[in-house]
């Protein structure tokens, strides 16, 4: 049977749209961790992850469009634990800074979390179209690539508090902040895929438990 050309129109523009998206969150990457790691702060460097997750998710994407139905599904649920990496390396970072938090330095964390924000808009903005009609995977570069929004506007009163202050404390607690996001969403996302797993046996004839 042949493809409905509406299905793989859809795919073609979602993948072209991942690609992008893909390439916008390697490239500041490695802006955001060089700068994270010259000044020593916990949320960005998470931040920063969230980034290369990001790129690795938008990459599978592009390989999982020819995939069956029951296969985007199982991709879903990798993604979902993807989506807690992130969270993990801000909580150990949080766990080794917990004795001695050092401020890190406020203009360059303020300057470098705007620039995140800005290109993270970006991406939600093109992925939003595709959050309810491009599968689970795209839903996770959706819920990702927003939640790093709300993040990164986080960094930047974080990094106002911290010139107010002076205190590294401000950037512990953010780390906090982006093991919520980041489990909310992988929980959403692995939910998402669920149901398309037992959709794709629906529709194979399978019986449901």
């Amino acid at each position: 049977m042949t493809a409905d050309p509406g299905s793989r129109s859809l795919r073609a523009r979602l993948r072209r749209t991942v690609l992008l998206v893909a390439g916008l969150n390697l490239a500041y990457f490695s802006v955001e961790v060089t700068v994270a790691v010259a000044i020593g702060s916990v949320s960005l460097f998470a931040d920063s992850v969230d980034f290369l997750e990001d790129t690795a998710i938008n990459l599978l994407i592009v390989v999982a469009l020819a995939w069956s139905p029951h296969r985007q599904a199982l991709a879903g649920k990798a993604m979902a634990l993807v989506i807690l990496a992130p969270a993990l390396a801000a909580a150990w970072q949080a766990l080794a800074e917990l004795g001695d938090p050092v401020p890190p330095d406020p203009a360059a964390l303020v300057l470098t979390a705007g620039g995140a924000a800005a290109v993270n808009l970006l991406c939600s903005a093109v992925l939003a179209r595709f959050r309810h009609h491009g599968s689970s995977m795209a839903r996770a570069a959706f819920l990702s690539a927003r939640n790093d929004v709300l993040v990164n506007l986080a960094v930047v009163a974080m990094g106002v508090l911290t010139a107010w202050t002076g205190s590294g404390r401000p950037d512990l607690v953010l780390g906090l902040v982006v093991v919520v996001l980041n489990a909310g969403a992988a929980k959403e996302v692995w939910e998402t895929a669920e149901e398309e797993r037992l959709a794709a046996r629906a529709l194979a004839g399978e019986e449901i438990d």
